[in-house]
């Protein structure tokens, strides 16, 4: 499995509605993880979740946003092409206004080596 690797003024936004579906994805989302905005539209965000990533963290981010605190985190996310790549994630949970619903922000930058290792190290722990 390839690392990708962002640069460091990338910005991952993507919203979903409450069950995860995703709504919206901006190009650096689209670009990093290698799908189309067609491909990722009313799909699941699950399409990036990689399997390393232990199930107790999604569930800690979603029993925090649907508290309506906002989570943040450090996801490894999984690539169309099988690779990978790491962000520090921030996801905001709003109520969008046009939908009426409640909807969850997801913006995410590049991570540091050393808090990747620092994560890495965690979720070896975590299942």
């Amino acid at each position: 499995m390839q690392e990708h690797f962002l640069k460091s003024d990338d910005f991952l936004v993507s919203q979903t509605d409450e069950r995860g579906i995703i709504l919206f994805a901006n190009d650096d989302f689209c670009k990093i993880a290698g799908y189309t905005i067609d491909e990722l539209i009313g799909k699941s965000h699950n399409i990036v979740r990689h399997p390393d990533m232990p199930k107790v963290a999604f569930k800690d981010l979603w029993d925090t946003v649907k508290q309506d605190k906002v989570w943040r985190g450090y996801v490894k996310n999984r690539t169309k092409d099988g690779g990978f790549y790491w962000v520090f994630a921030t996801v905001y949970p709003m109520y969008d206004e046009v939908r009426h619903a409640r909807t969850y922000l997801s913006c995410r930058r590049k991570p540091s080596e050393q808090e990747i290792n620092e994560a890495q190290s965690l979720y070896k722990t975590l299942k």
